[in-house]
């Protein structure tokens, strides 16, 4: 049978989702929150510029806002993330990965409305020219209004309906705003421009001649559609199938003030999985679908109510009554040989024309479209209430028609399939790696109970920097050759760790790995050196409790512990907790 593929570029994302990587508004991330678990994002800050997580691009010209450099330590958590994506979704799903050019020609992006339509609105001073993004001025404007003690109940319920529906506002809504509300700029008290469109996209020309325009890419989606051909046939011609990119992206924001949140230049891991819309099961759902996870729905945001707790299941159901999708019309018709034709059970209204244009005259064809195009489910329940009720009611184009016996049966046959079109359903998940890293500090900074000044970061340890340090008590030689032995240990078991031979004292070593977020610490002091078999402590960075093993055996329980193999309790079950060194050469003082 030939089977002829029509794909249509899905470019929106779907309204409901069923993961939630991050929020894309302070207040929104702050309502998954518990109430009592605010992040003090000064202290966390500090520590993420002075510990060289990441920090401002270009600093030593003074910085370009929304692009960033990270560090060692982000360098090596960002990498982290990714290879847990890659193992959670490409190599789990048997997703297709590919890597596609940044640059882009235009026609690509003319043909997938991102020329015409990838834009946010902007307001200027219009002195200095300075440029603020419409929707983010107007919302932080009304904040200051509502915390005035002087605002009224009444107009604060009225700026928050305000907030809660900023998505959704047309430029001239707006302009209506921002006049209503005496929006003013906030750097000079400046009369602003009304909103005007800005395109988001970096405008480049390809060639010496500049004849030909291109754009950097802002989403990794276009890569995949347009290889779709060449996937398909990578996947045997077969659907369902999904293809995946991890790249950077780019989108010239109009006043990138969010750290990480909102930037110039990104990281994306966005997966494109192509089904037949006719089967829309996945063999493993049922595995997760008693799962519950925390979603924040489209109409929960609108309508200003809280995220909520419920089972992917009940979430998918919801998803496919709710749905809602636009398309950027990128149409590639793809033929692709089968072995046989197909046997398929048709069911379908067939209409008598003459009663329903005699009942219904010049609008007998609304009812006839509308006949023409019902599914097999749809179908199924009319023809039961035809026959119960001799009747049933459709509404299209405005108006209702009640259809009787005589003016409609059901048909039921079997066709022969030569030639299937097929539209396939696209399913989006798009991930900002900047936005979860973001995510991931926020929600693992913590500060030492007791001392205000000992902060760190409790990275689960599949993707913490660092998953051990190696750090012996002092700068005795003695230590050396076992921080050698473990160190060429833990790399052959892939083992990411640091080794921290500093003069300073243990405890403040400690500390300084704490505050990066290493996982586990091995220690060597002299009762590995004295005693045999040599033993050194293994130590957990959130408890700061310590076990004592075998020094041979340390990279393996590492490793175990940073791969999920094995959890700390377990390992405290199996070896004895440490008090205390037995055997000294000299005194030695942990801080």
């Amino acid at each position: 049978m030939l089977r002829k593929i029509t794909v249509i570029k899905y470019s929106a994302f779907m309204s409901n989702t069923l993961l939630l990587n991050t929020m894309n508004r302070r207040q929104q991330e702050l309502a998954l929150q518990p109430k009592d678990d605010i992040v003090d994002r000064t202290k966390m800050e500090d520590t993420l510029k002075r510990r060289f997580f990441y920090d401002q691009a270009f600093a030593i010209y003074g910085g370009v806002s929304g692009l960033y450099d990270f560090g060692p330590v982000g360098c090596a958590l960002k990498n982290n993330i990714l290879q847990v994506w890659r193992q959670h979704f490409i190599q789990e799903e048997q997703i297709l990965e590919i890597d596609c050019t940044m640059l882009t020609p235009e026609p690509v992006l003319k043909t997938s409305g991102h020329v015409d339509k990838f834009a946010d609105y902007m307001v200027k001073d219009v002195k200095n020219g300075e440029c603020f993004r419409a929707d983010h001025l107007l919302k932080a404007h009304l904040q200051k209004l509502m915390s005035d003690k002087k605002c009224t109940s009444e107009k604060k319920s009225e700026m928050e309906g305000v907030i809660t529906q900023m998505d959704n506002y047309t430029q001239q809504e707006l302009a209506d705003l921002f006049v209503q509300y005496n929006v003013k700029s906030p750097s000079t008290g400046n009369d602003l421009t009304p909103p005007i469109s800005f395109n988001l996209m970096f405008q480049t020309s390809i060639g010496p001649g500049g004849n030909m325009q291109g754009y950097l890419r802002p989403e990794t989606a276009q890569g995949i559609f347009l290889n779709f051909k060449r996937l398909l046939e990578f996947n045997q011609g077969k659907l369902p199938f999904a293809a995946a990119q991890i790249g950077n992206s780019f989108r010239n924001e109009i006043s990138p003030r969010s750290g990480l949140i909102r930037v110039r230049e990104f990281t994306m891991a966005e997966i494109e999985h192509f089904v037949d819309p006719n089967e829309k099961v996945h063999s493993k759902f049922s595995s997760v679908a008693d799962l519950e996870i925390m979603l924040y729905s489209s109409k929960a945001q609108t309508s200003g109510q809280s995220a909520q707790i419920m089972k992917l299941g009940d979430a998918v159901e919801q998803v496919n009554q709710n749905l809602l999708c636009t398309f950027s019309f990128l149409p590639l018709v793809l033929p692709s040989l089968t072995a046989s034709h197909k046997v398929v059970n048709v069911v379908q209204f067939e209409p008598n024309k003459g009663a329903i244009g005699k009942a219904y005259k010049k609008d007998a064809k609304f009812a006839m479209e509308y006949l023409a195009i019902c599914d097999e489910c749809y179908i199924t329940g009319q023809e039961k209430l035809l026959n119960e009720n001799g009747e049933f009611t459709i509404e299209t184009e405005g108006k209702t028609f009640k259809l009787t016996k005589d003016m409609v049966n059901v048909k039921r046959f079997q066709k022969t399939l030569h030639v299937e079109e097929v539209v396939p359903n696209v399913i989006e998940p798009s991930f900002g790696i900047g936005r979860i890293m973001y995510s991931i500090f926020e929600h693992t900074f913590r500060i030492r109970e007791g001392d205000e000044q000992r902060t760190y970061f409790s990275f689960p340890a599949t993707v913490a920097p660092y998953k051990c340090s190696v750090l012996p008590l002092s700068q005795n030689q003695e230590f050396m050759p076992f921080v050698r032995e473990l160190s060429e240990a833990l790399t052959r078991n892939g083992v990411s760790h640091k080794v921290d031979d500093s003069s300073g004292s243990i405890g403040r070593r400690y500390a300084r790995t704490d505050e990066i977020g290493v996982a586990f610490g091995i220690t060597i002091d002299f009762d590995t050196v004295n005693k045999t078999p040599h033993t050194a402590t293994l130590r957990d960075r959130d408890s700061m409790r310590q076990i004592r093993a075998e020094v041979s055996e340390l990279p393996e329980i590492v490793r175990d512990l940073a791969n999920g193999a094995i959890t700390w309790t377990e390992v405290e079950s199996k070896y004895p907790i440490f008090e205390g060194q037995e055997t000294s050469k000299k005194e030695t003082v942990e801080e």
